[in-house]
């Protein structure tokens, strides 16, 4: 894309014509083929949620989410009916489709149709899901929706010393945009926050490499990958760190 400039000499950036604002994202189910999303529901979800969550018995997973751990089911379910029955943050429940049990938790948010900006993010898969197929195809399917929807740009944050967090962004396909220093307070502590983004000129190469790693010949007998994501997607991310 090259940039123009107005009558006074100046750069204003390339033109982008024929814009119209995106279309906000639903409650519509996505289905693939090892995994269903669907919004967080509290009579459908909860119980399996928290019993899948709580095999986390260190409480690794909410050291770098604004809430959590809980120590009961009651105040997992007051968390989800406080916080999850919004439409930004729209809270899905990842559901797999083996044991047809949700297993992990991811939403949209920071919905900005007008500017055709979204953000994924409140994602907390439980040890069942994690290094998975299924946590993969679920953040292929959020993503192919967000520009399905008209979105131009698909948004990952994360607290920059989550270095687990940060290593699967770039393993998605997400370029590195830098560090947002003293961005917040999580817990008591201070956080700098790790933006990274894929845009939609990025999407088509990303979307074609996500679906041949997702593909059933991708997997042996023992369900072991023959081509890692990261080979795929390394050549197609615009920065890293």
């Amino acid at each position: 894309m090259t940039d123009t400039t107005n009558h006074l000499g100046q750069a204003i950036g390339f033109p982008v014509p024929d814009w119209k604002p995106a279309t906000c994202p639903t409650g519509e189910v996505m289905n693939g083929r090892y995994c269903r999303l669907e919004p967080l529901d509290t009579k459908r979800h909860a119980a399996d949620l928290f019993a899948a969550l709580s095999r986390d018995a260190e409480g690794k997973n909410w050291t770098y989410l604004p809430y959590g751990p809980f120590d009961s089911l009651a105040s997992f379910l007051d968390w989800i009916d406080r916080v999850c029955s919004g439409s930004d943050p729209l809270f899905l429940a990842a559901v797999s489709r083996a044991t047809g049990r949700a297993v992990g938790v991811a939403s949209y948010l920071r919905i900005m149709p007008e500017q055709g900006s979204i953000e994924v993010g409140h994602l907390n898969f439980s040890p069942a899901m994690q290094r998975t197929v299924v946590a993969t195809e679920a953040m292929w399917l959020m993503m192919r929706r967000a520009f399905s929807l008209g979105f131009r740009r698909y948004e990952w944050k994360c607290n920059a010393l989550n270095q687990a967090s940060r290593r699967a962004a770039q393993r998605l396909g997400f370029s590195f945009e830098g560090v947002f220093r003293q961005a917040g307070v999580v817990k008591g502590h201070n956080r700098d926050t790790a933006w990274y983004a894929v845009i939609d000129r990025d999407w088509p190469a990303l979307d074609r490499a996500f679906q041949a790693w997702l593909a059933a010949e991708n997997f042996d007998a023992a369900g072991l990958q023959r081509v890692s994501l990261t080979s795929l997607t390394e050549t197609l991310v615009a920065a890293t760190g």
